[in-house]
Parts: C-alpha cells; structure tokens; sequence
C-alpha cells in the first residue's frame, strides 16, 4: 500500500464567534494533498467564516488550525483565492493583463516593482483558463463566463499549492459552468482545491468528497450524498435536478 497523502489542512477543535454569537463550533478535519473538497451548507452556516480562517484574515475563537504545515497567516502566500464577487468596480480603468498581474503583488515586496517574469506569468496563467485573446480588453467589458475565467487566472498567477473558490459559478449558466468545473478538475492534477458551491448534485461529479456545514462540519464521500442528508443539512425537503446538457 502507498503512504497516504500529507494533509496540507489541519483543523483540531476549530470554533469561531463574533462577539457572543458562535458560528463554528469544533470542528475537526483534515484536507489531504491533492484532494478536490466541495463546502456546502446553508446561508449562515459558516462557510464563508472558515474560508477566512483558513485565508488567515480571521482568528480562532478556539481550537487549532494549521495550513501547509503553518499559521494561516504564514502560509497565504500560497494559497490561491477566488472570490464570489470580484474586490474591484467592474467600471475601475483597468485591462484583463493588470487585473491578473495583481495576483503577483504577494509575490515579493511591492516596492520592487514588476519584472519582465511576472507579464509572463500572466500570460502563461491567461492561457491555461482559455483566455489568452482578453489580455488588452477592459475588465468591464466582460462577460459573468469571462470574468470568472480572469479571476481564476489572478488566483494561478502566482503558482499555488491550494486553491480555493467562493460560489465560483454563482453567476454564469450551466454550460459555462461545466466548462470550469472541468478547468478545476485538470488544475486538480497538480493542487489542492477546495471550492464553496450550492449546488450538491452538480458538484458531486467532480469532487473527491463533501464537506457539510452547518456551524458543525460533516465530511461524506459524493456516492452518499442523497436526499435525506441534504435535508438534514438544509432543513427542508429538496427536488433534484438532473443536470444533462
């Protein structure tokens, strides 16, 4: 038998809350390296606060988590993040190439500037999504599909070890959908990636397990992942869709 993977997140005991309200109450889990991860659970379930912990953004109330072997604050450098909402106006002057050269600020001291290795980079990262020919547009001239795709490409620019998405398809239609799922699952081949999603049945064909939240974490593998349990999790009755286009 092969050695198992190194986890490259550790949570012990993890709980946070704001001021007297608790969001996440011990939660205990690891992520292995180069595991595909789906967070699901309700509005309000705490997916979005343990997505900053693990950013570093946020501390523990209690408990202990570690990222790639550190303190998230240590170790954002290498992780690659990609918002549910873009940090910056959509009308803000700025062409696609800049936007993902912003990726490269963690990189080294912003005094030092760009070089000539950091365009490349963006290019290189343009091309790996499929959106080479968008460099010189202006990033208010995109589509929901494009957008997404330039965001992707800010989070890979600087060659992370884990890469984590916020509802990356909240706003584009399924067919575009599929086509970063897929994207997702070729950059799975060589990072972790772990990505927040609603959509339970879709997400399931691509991920290697689901983790349910809900203040508590639950992780499942996708084949029990059924009704019942997305009741549980939601706390009222569903309808599947079957997603065939």
């Amino acid at each position: 038998m092969g050695k198992a993977p190194e986890p490259v997140i550790v949570a012990e005991g993890l709980g946070f809350s704001y001021d007297l309200l608790p969001v996440l109450e011990a939660l205990t889990f690891s992520v292995a390296r180069g595991e595909f991860l789906g967070l699901v659970g309700p509005n309000a379930g705490g997916k979005s606060t343990l997505l900053k912990l693990i950013l570093g953004l946020l501390e523990p109330s209690t408990g202990r988590l570690q990222v790639l072997g550190q303190t998230p604050r240590q170790a954002r450098r290498r992780i690659g993040y990609v918002p549910q909402y873009p940090a910056f106006a959509r009308d803000f002057p700025i062409t696609v190439a800049d936007a993902v050269l912003m990726g490269r600020l963690g990189t080294r001291p912003f005094m030092l500037g760009y070089k000539a290795h950091d365009r490349v980079a963006v290019e290189n990262a343009l091309h790996e999504v499929e959106a080479a020919d968008l460099g010189r547009r202006p990033i208010g001239k995109l589509s929901g599909g494009q957008l997404q795709r330039v965001l992707l490409a800010r989070a890979l620019v600087s060659d992370p070890e884990i890469l984590i998405l916020d509802e990356p398809t909240a706003n584009i239609d399924h067919r575009v959908e599929g086509d970063i799922f897929e994207l997702l699952a070729e950059l799975n081949a060589r990072m972790t990636i772990l990505v927040v999603s609603h959509d339970i049945a879709f997400i399931s064909g691509y991920v290697s397990r689901v983790a349910c939240l809900n203040r508590t974490l639950v992780c499942h593998s996708t084949g029990a992942i059924e009704g019942e349990l997305i009741k549980d999790l939601y706390g009222e009755s569903v309808r599947g869709i079957l997603h065939d286009h």
